[in-house]
């Protein structure tokens, strides 16, 4: 069986390409630097040859409202269009959880754009929509700094371990089509100000954590329900204390 990953030497393609291979799949890693560019198209066609399955993992280069939705829409239709000519049995994306509930978000619009242009395309296809990685929350938590303070939302969050998004995604790819939304999450729920405050606790860091139900998320404002996943979610291993012990101990320089 041939998966062509979409963003294969990105963050999670790169991890999704290596979790296949010790599957052995016949794995084709699709990137800008491997000669497949789904915005130009250059490339796609010979990618895609008897191909089986494909696994988009690619994100825009930016959040920035305006170019994360040239991006998802552009390489949507050229992606879309190169499956069908190759007649490819399973379509996969990685999505976010709550995508559908943030349309006052820039970015959350461009993601519900790529996924309104999957369910159009009639190609069989599974969703996987997960919540806010461990790996991606300090940098979630300095988008919210101002000087010595940092106000963040209190709505509660589900984050998952990186790792634990490729074992879904490489389940996925290996499985049927469901031809719907699927949602994975991390074992635990905080608020998003309580994540922010053990994050700088184990840095160290002395800033003051503020909890504002009006500070924006990607530019929209959270409720209760935005980031949480609905009925039936797939709960992912890695607990989050477990993580960040981990993280913190990485991240202290070795004696000799």
């Amino acid at each position: 069986m041939r998966i062509v990953v979409v963003g294969g030497t990105g963050h999670i393609g790169s991890r999704l390409v290596a979790a296949l291979k010790e599957c052995d799949q016949d794995v084709v890693v699709a990137s800008p630097s491997t000669g497949v560019d789904t915005i130009t198209g250059e490339g796609l066609a010979e990618a895609l040859a008897h191909a089986h399955i494909v696994v988009d993992v690619s994100n825009s280069p930016s959040i920035q409202d305006d170019i994360a939705l040239e991006f998802f829409e552009t390489a949507g239709r050229n992606l879309m269009a190169a499956e069908r000519a190759a007649g490819i049995q399973h379509h996969v994306a990685l999505s976010v959880v709550g995508t559908d509930r943030l349309p006052d978000g820039g970015y959350f619009r461009a993601k519900m754009a790529q996924e309104n242009l999957i369910r159009a395309s009639h190609i069989p296809y599974t969703i996987l929509r997960s919540t806010p990685f461990f790996e991606y929350l300090t940098g979630i938590v300095e988008s919210a700094a101002d000087g010595d303070v940092l106000r963040l939302s209190p709505a509660p969050i589900q984050p998952i371990a990186a790792d634990d998004v490729v074992l879904a995604l490489r389940d996925v790819a290996m499985g049927r089509s469901q031809n719907r939304e699927v949602e994975i999450v991390g074992p635990d729920r905080f608020s998003l100000n309580e994540l922010a405050e053990q994050i700088l606790t184990a840095n160290e860091d002395s800033r003051m954590v503020i909890a504002d139900p009006r500070a924006l998320y990607f530019g929209a404002v959270l409720k209760e329900d935005t980031l949480v996943p609905g009925d039936h979610p797939r709960f992912a291993p890695t607990r989050f204390d477990d993580w960040l012990r981990r993280y913190v101990a990485d991240a202290l320089p070795v004696a000799f």
